[in-house]
């Protein structure tokens, strides 16, 4: 138990800046006292720029600095395994970001290093705990559109523009760092949040396909898979559609009616039954990550158990990888 969590940061990219960076601050008994990049010169900007008085570019410095007594790692997945295992093996509990790892069986060792050591290894599936999707967890448990028959999913984005770049892709699209192209960087987030609502997927297949070219990861996937309790579920994810396709929902389909919502730009909820159509606006915080941190920082503080430890992740990293083919 912690009377003040003090947090250092391995990596400090984007996410870092606004999504949780700031919230492990605005939690009492929660501080940020160091952070690390690689690279010395980020790191230091963004230890200034953050008022955070210690920055390392060695992430075993950090972990030996006395003062950090636990570990948010933002790095690209295939570190995650690494890092988080140095981290509890030095004892400090561990925030990862999503997914947990780049591949269902690097979960599984970071699972079995939780238990040897018996330290808390945490995962960022930070919209479990966001108001928009408690509200629509609150309407699937009210039965207002009664018995859930069928789940979908639709994603279709452009391409981004550092995709056309030969020479320096972004490492979201490298499968040796990512674990996939964009498909194993956003669908963990729909994934997560069905098998919270549905119970763990149990069944799962794909097809993957390169329909652009702009990379060698597929750009495109066509998925179906199965709930715990017989639920069908299906999903398209395409990354090189024309502007004009451009969707991002979730459609739960009941026998009295539906709900539509989405995962990353927060669209008004909609609601359909017998009464008619109804939109649903629900606002979140400003930093995203700031409902599921203060879980954490009060788990180890004693206040309250936070379940979204590294065992309640790896079912998602495992529907991927079957998805993908990868099991």
């Amino acid at each position: 138990m912690l009377s003040e969590v003090k947090w250092g940061f391995i990596g400090c990219g984007e996410v870092t800046e606004k999504k949780s960076g700031p919230a492990f601050s605005l939690i009492p008994g929660s501080s940020v006292v160091a952070v690390m990049s690689r690279n010395p010169e980020r790191a230091r900007s963004y230890a200034q720029r953050h008022h955070i008085s210690r920055w390392y570019s060695d992430a075993q410095e950090l972990l030996d600095d006395p003062e950090v007594n636990a570990v948010y790692i933002a790095t690209p997945p295939s570190s995650h395994v690494t890092f988080a295992i140095m981290a509890m093996k030095s004892g400090k509990p561990v925030y990862v970001e999503k997914p947990l790892a780049a591949t269902y069986e690097e979960c599984l060792r970071v699972n079995r290093v939780a238990q040897q050591t018996g330290v808390p290894c945490f995962v960022a599936y930070y919209r479990r705990y966001l108001p928009y999707f408690q509200k629509v967890d609150e309407i699937v448990r009210s039965n207002t559109i009664g018995k859930i028959v069928g789940v979908q999913i639709r994603f279709a984005v452009p391409p981004r523009d550092l995709d056309y770049n030969r020479t320096q892709l972004p490492w979201r699209v490298q499968r040796d760092i990512a674990g996939g192209g964009y498909f194993y960087d956003l669908a963990p987030h729909q994934l997560d949040l069905l098998q919270q609502l549905f119970g763990p997927i149990v069944h799962a297949s794909g097809y993957t396909s390169n329909r652009a070219g702009l990379y060698e990861t597929e750009d495109t996937v066509s998925a179906s898979f199965q709930f715990v309790g017989g639920l069908p579920g299906s999903g398209t994810w395409c990354f090189c559609a024309h502007d004009s396709a451009r969707t991002d929902r979730i459609q739960i389909i009941g026998d009295r009616g539906q709900i539509r919502f989405s995962v990353f730009t927060y669209d008004p909820i909609i609601l359909c039954t017998e009464s008619g159509q109804q939109e649903i606006a629900v606002p979140n915080p400003p930093h995203v990550q700031l409902p599921l941190i203060q879980q954490v920082v009060e788990h180890l503080q004693g206040k309250r158990i936070c379940k979204l430890d590294s065992v309640s992740a790896t079912s998602v990293n495992w529907v991927m990888d079957k998805i993908l083919g990868k099991l």
